[in-house]
């Protein structure tokens, strides 16, 4: 699932900056090679079929660059600055492509890159978060070229799809299996090929990858950080988790950070508020000293 972050303020000026960070994959990207028939292509190869008149996709198009400056200047408001690579993604990765009301297969793409930024819903009870703080909680990850990352809560898959412009590989894990299925469709139509999906329950991670991950990002409220998470993350590796009760405030994002040693250290960041975590996570009691 999505996150549904807080409202964030203070949006601050500020020109993007989209420098290249990493050789571009070859994909289709938002940009001069995006038009209506490259849209409407990609969502029937990703079984969602759709229609758009060259007006109402100009709208969208011209509501992208606005949105783009909007995270830019947020992300310097919060976090001093707009990491390049950050901002590369984004702009690379078409966000009405993932506007979709899986439930009733309607698509919401002329919604895309609103203002003020809001969650749009999926379906199933899951939702595209807001693109701000998406921005924030990629940013906060610090991705770099040669990390491997799991997302827990797939949702729209705009998550991972950032995720994977920056970072070698990157897998996720849905728990919702209609939705979890749909979702796995998306990727191949812009040829986003690192990234690989599953349904599952993203309590227990993703096991089978070797050697484990640099960035585990949870995108639905835990009421504890899962163990085997800790598990599975490298020693130099964080993983970012919002943690507080199902469907209340008082939500608080945390970022954990494992030491070369195999320690694990705990920082409380900003408050939030998300989807609950389901599935295992409702049944079994938290670990006698697990970190919250």
């Amino acid at each position: 699932m999505d996150a549904i972050p807080l409202r964030r303020r203070g949006l601050i000026a500020g020109a993007a900056a989209l420098a290249l960070v990493r050789p571009a994959r070859a994909a289709v990207n938002a940009g001069s090679g995006w038009t209506r028939q490259a849209y409407e292509r990609a969502m029937h190869d990703s079984g969602r079929s759709v229609a758009l008149t060259e007006e109402q996709f100009a709208a969208i198009q011209a509501r992208r660059g606005p949105a783009l400056k909007r995270i830019e200047s947020y992300l310097a408001s919060r976090l001093g600055s707009a990491d390049p690579a950050v901002m590369r993604a984004f702009a690379e990765v078409p966000r009405e492509y993932y506007h979709y009301y899986y439930a009733d297969h309607r698509s919401t793409g002329g919604d895309a890159y609103d203002d003020p930024p809001k969650p749009w819903p999926l379906g199933y009870g899951s939702a595209l978060s807001d693109y701000l703080g998406q921005a924030y909680m990629t940013q906060v990850c610090k991705p770099e070229p040669h990390h491997v990352c799991l997302e827990i809560g797939t949702g729209s898959g705009f998550q991972s799809s950032l995720l994977s412009r920056i970072v070698a590989q990157a897998y996720s894990i849905e728990i919702i299996e209609p939705l979890g299925r749909a979702v796995s469709k998306i990727f191949a139509p812009l040829g986003y090929d690192n990234v690989q999906t599953r349904v599952g329950d993203g309590y227990y991670g993703w096991p089978e990858v070797a050697g484990g991950f640099d960035i585990i990002i949870v995108t639905c409220a835990a009421q504890y950080a899962p163990p085997d998470l800790f598990k599975q993350l490298k020693p130099g590796g964080r993983m970012i988790i919002p943690i507080g009760q199902p469907f209340k405030r008082g939500q608080v994002l945390y970022i954990y950070t494992k030491d070369a040693d195999g320690k694990v250290h705990s920082k409380r960041d900003v408050g939030v508020f998300f989807i609950p975590m389901t599935g295992a996570m409702m049944k079994i009691a938290a670990p006698h000293g697990a970190s919250e």
